[in-house]
């Protein structure tokens, strides 16, 4: 893990996220800039600057659908995007979230992440 890393400190639990799912290689937490209600941030536990750097890469992806299908029962959806950048923090992460026209508030962190979990 990188020391000033923030997604390394959510890991470690020195800031707080609202998490959505966790297993022994991955985290996947809300946005706290979101496009839609449960956006959701999904990174390896292990720092890498890149994506495409995950050795585990397929177990990666497998783990970005898994919410994926999730929130499409949450907010009842079909329409669920992705995206990859990875210039705002460097530390690999892929974006999960429903579209903007899903109902509910985007900013109702607690209430989105149980409607993600329990649909896991």
């Amino acid at each position: 893990m990188e020391r000033d890393c923030i997604f390394c400190k959510i890991i470690r639990g020195q800031i707080p996220s609202h998490k959505v799912y966790e297993d022994g290689d991955f985290l996947a937490f809300l946005s706290i800039d979101p496009e839609s209600p449960g956006h959701t941030l999904v990174i390896p536990k292990k720092h890498y600057r890149w994506v495409w750097d995950v050795p585990n890469i397929g177990e990666y992806f497998e783990t970005a659908r898994k919410i994926a299908l999730a929130q499409k029962k949450a907010f009842s959806t079909d329409f669920v995007f992705s995206k990859i950048i990875g210039e705002e923090v460097p530390h690999a992460h892929i974006w999960v979230y429903p579209d903007n026209n899903v109902k509910g508030d985007k900013k109702d962190f607690a209430g989105n992440a149980e409607k993600i979990r329990r649909n896991l």
